[in-house]
């Protein structure tokens, strides 16, 4: 079990990416990974081995190399500086359950996992996962995902599916008269919707999953549709289904 405890001084996302960058442990041909401290193998498992093999082929493609990083804690440094990896629990304000370095080699994700439960680190994983994507996702690809946005908007469907892609839907109705005009405002929107959509599908693929009830959750045919468009851009992998009639088949 590849792990390593440095010294108990702070180092930031970038800093420890940079000092185990040469000490990664092959997990495939897109992913490696460490552990800043010992964490038992039947746990890897659970970490890294469970949410990676459920990725869809497609999403694989995609991504750069991405090297996981395993860590107790991290800080946030309240825009001071990159997000600090910590020995020490620090107070729950200034607690992050995950940090993310890019750079020209691969991308790195520390994950902060004492006291974490494991469904929580599965979310914080896909949504990491997702942003990538996000990040050098296609143009055909993304204007596939926000023909169906710009449907909704123009049938008024309101909610979301998650408060980052609520409220810049929010300052885009406030702020803009013809919603699906191609704007910056559109466009953060609709990439921070794709984002959390798809931080939604991957997690649901991976793990059983109930979506939370509420006053700004979209309706589900609505939702369905969205989901419907991911899998025709990312199908799951082989053996894993999204729908229930599709788990029904198999």
């Amino acid at each position: 079990m590849p792990s390593a405890e440095p010294d108990r001084s702070k180092l930031t996302v970038e800093e420890i990416a940079r000092r185990f960058h040469g000490d990664m442990i092959p997990l495939g041909s897109k992913f490696s990974y460490f552990t800043a401290m010992p964490v038992p193998e039947e746990d890897l498992k659970q970490y890294l081995e469970d949410p990676i093999a459920a990725l869809p082929p497609a999403v694989c493609k995609v991504l750069p190399a991405v090297e996981i990083i395993l860590v107790p804690f991290l800080e946030k440094n309240n825009g001071k500086g990159a997000d600090s990896v910590t020995f020490e629990k620090p107070h729950d304000h200034r607690h992050v359950a995950a940090s993310r370095s890019v750079g020209d080699a691969a991308a790195t994700l520390v994950f902060a996992i004492k006291d974490e439960d494991v469904s929580d680190y599965h979310y914080c994983f896909y949504s990491a996962i997702a942003a990538l994507v996000a990040g050098s996702l296609a143009t055909a690809s993304r204007e596939q995902f926000f023909r169906v946005l710009r449907e909704e908007l123009a049938t008024e469907m309101h909610g979301e599916v998650d408060e980052r892609s609520w409220h810049l839907k929010q300052a885009l109705l406030r702020r803009q008269t013809n919603v699906k005009r191609e704007t910056k405002l559109f466009r953060d929107y609709a990439l921070q919707s794709f984002e959390d959509t798809l931080t939604l599908y991957l997690h649901g693929i991976c793990c059983d999953i109930d979506v939370e009830t509420g006053p700004r959750q979209m309706p589900s045919r609505y939702l369905r549709k969205r989901l419907e468009a991911l899998v025709a851009l990312f199908p799951p992998p082989d053996g894993y289904a999204v729908f229930p009639e599709h788990l029904k088949s198999r």
